[in-house]
């Protein structure tokens, strides 16, 4: 008693949190805009900048968010608390240089992201947890032998150490079979396929908010990018590598769209497309020149960005009606319309719509690919955007343009903190699509 007098009273305590934790990521946004040398004691370059701008951007939207989604104070503060615990991991992933810490790093996030899926304690939420443990496990299994094998042959577990020692090895074998291994378990953080079927579930399953955060960045920044990272700043992409990030890609790519088409669920739909989009990332990557990493850190961008409004829009249907059935929530768009103007806005940037930003980082991906003499891969590519095209306009029409199938269903617009959210993600979706052509030809 005599405590909350002189501090906070728990209502109080909940607010600070809830505004620190809000002002911290908003300051990080604006921190790794301009051209700072260091952010958090840590040398960052554009890599870094474009993932500490994404885990900014995508922890901001979800915590305010989360003020009208999760209607239990006390769950939302330790939802908060956690957040923070994975940003503080992600944050030092993004930024440091050293192979055996990004995996400490990558582990705290890993663990808190465990206890935000299974955070409602339900049974289904349980479940994609226990799913994500599992993989995650045999992930790390992966990722220790293979640190113990790199150390072993290039003596060192700093970048640049890892890649003088393997530039000079003559263990060539031990070395293709480390990374080998290595982007086995990267693979298996990122959720992509074949690695990937612990993400529809654990996506689902995990309340709404939760939700936003894992699909919009919490998987892509300690698997994605880590795989970004490493294959930018320790070993050269020979070509055996490039056949199989390629590979591995044009197979998420394409059974994850097609697996999309035949979903009910929106969230499941959902999660199943943005194991597609991760694949047009590592695409990207497998191109092995400048354009092509360019283009999947700018989709790394793009992607944070639309899925995290798109999951938003789910958490206002479900918050609003009660339900993530796409047929039952037919006739939607006259109830909720900027929910609906949002995620058509959203779509078509996850197909590669112009003018949207998605288009842009798709266009830039399948160029360098055309250029590099992958032609195959860049109409795989191309022709995936179609059927990507094709499901987002088939949820729009279900959802949104349909007869009501319940008249008797009455549902209210969803709430200023979600409408904001909503807002801001589609408004950076159409700035940064129509104004990035004449940025880069003022660059």
């Amino acid at each position: 008693m005599i405590f909350d007098r002189i501090f906070f009273s728990r209502s109080k305590l909940r607010n600070v949190i809830y505004w620190t934790s809000l002002v911290f990521f908003l300051a990080q946004m604006v921190m790794v805009i301009f051209p700072v040398e260091r952010f958090m004691f840590c040398r960052v370059d554009n890599l870094s900048r474009v993932s500490l701008l994404s885990i900014g951007l995508v922890a901001f939207v979800t915590v305010l968010s989360s003020r009208q989604i999760m209607k239990d104070d006390s769950k939302r503060r330790i939802f908060i608390s956690l957040v923070l615990i994975a940003v503080i991991g992600m944050n030092a992933v993004s930024t440091t240089r050293d192979l055996f810490s990004l995996y400490v790093f990558m582990e705290i996030a890993s663990i808190a992201s465990f206890v935000l899926i299974a955070l409602n304690k339900e049974r289904d939420a349980f479940e994609g947890a226990f799913k994500y443990v599992l993989f995650s496990a045999i992930a790390t299994v992966f990722m220790l032998s293979a640190i113990g094998l790199i150390l072993l042959i290039s003596g060192g577990t700093s970048f640049n150490s890892i890649r003088d020692g393997l530039r000079i090895s003559s263990h060539n074998f031990l070395i293709y079979f480390a990374l080998g291994v290595f982007l086995s378990g990267l693979f298996i953080k990122g959720g992509v396929a074949p690695f990937h079927g612990w993400v529809m579930d654990a996506y689902t399953a995990a309340p709404a908010s939760v939700s936003i955060f894992l699909a919009g960045i919490a998987t892509k920044a300690t698997g994605v990018y880590t795989l970004v990272r490493f294959a930018d700043s320790v070993f050269l992409l020979t070509a055996p590598i490039k056949s199989v990030l390629l590979f591995v890609s044009a197979v998420s790519i394409i059974m994850a769209a097609i697996a999309a088409f035949m979903q009910d669920d929106m969230k499941r739909m959902l999660s199943y497309s943005s194991v597609s989009q991760v694949g047009y990332i590592i695409m990207g990557l497998g191109c092995g020149t400048p354009l092509g990493i360019t283009g999947a850190m700018f989709h790394f961008f793009n992607h944070a960005v639309f899925k995290s409004l798109l999951f938003i829009n789910s958490a206002s249907l479900e918050s609003r009606a009660g339900t993530r059935n796409m047929s039952v929530l037919s006739g939607m768009g006259k109830k909720m319309p900027v929910t609906a103007l949002t995620s058509l806005i959203a779509g078509f940037s996850t197909a590669g719509v112009p003018p949207m930003a998605g288009f842009w980082s798709k266009l830039i991906i399948i160029t360098a690919l055309w250029l590099s003499g992958y032609r195959v891969y860049a109409f795989i590519a191309a022709l995936a955007s179609i059927l990507t095209l094709g499901y987002i306009l088939k949820m729009q029409r279900r959802v949104f343009w349909s007869r009501p199938a319940d008249k008797d269903i009455q549902v209210k617009g969803a709430g200023f903190n979600l409408v904001f959210a909503e807002t801001l993600l589609a408004a950076i979706i159409v700035s940064v699509g129509i104004f990035l052509p004449f940025w880069l030809r003022v660059r």
